[in-house]
């Protein structure tokens, strides 16, 4: 019982985790408000759905790791075999974490191929919006601090 608590809590804590980062173009970082960014005009030749590969910052791996080896350690009958069994679950655990923790952060995106009105061309991938876009749209791609978000362009 104790060891599905444990494992339930390791796993809502990489949700949370998971949760809180997001590239979604309606989102804008703290750090970007009030900074003047550039804005260039274009058009929406393509968008393809894509998929953003989970984080492994080695959240999960570890709060899996540590939980599933205080867990194991405290099934053993000898303290030789707790040690065993606690270093063999830990390892189980961390894998699992690293395993839980790709897969909520895992992202539905689009890719936007967009052709500036110079000629240029720019590819962007971003998180879904509130805005979808479809070619032929008149878009602005609006950059600030070295990241770049698509949006409608203002009628």
């Amino acid at each position: 019982m104790k060891r599905l608590m444990n494992l339930s809590l390791s796993l809502a804590l990489v949700l949370i985790l998971g949760a809180c980062a997001s590239s979604s173009p309606d989102v804008i970082q703290r750090g970007d408000a009030q900074h003047l960014s550039k804005v260039e005009d274009g058009v929406v030749l393509t968008v393809r759905p894509v998929v953003v590969d989970g984080s492994q910052s080695g959240i999960g791996a570890t709060i899996g790791g540590v939980t599933g080896a205080v867990a194991g350690a405290t099934r053993g009958g000898n303290n030789a075999e707790s040690n065993v069994i606690g270093l063999l679950v830990g390892v189980a655990g961390a894998a699992a974490g690293n395993a839980i923790e790709r897969f909520a952060t895992r992202e539905d995106a689009v890719e936007v191929l967009v052709q500036l009105k110079g000629g240029e061309r720019r590819a962007v991938v971003q998180a879904k919006g509130e805005q979808a876009l479809v070619p032929g749209d008149a878009v602005i791609l609006i950059t600030t601090g070295g990241k770049v978000r698509i949006a409608k362009a203002p009628k």
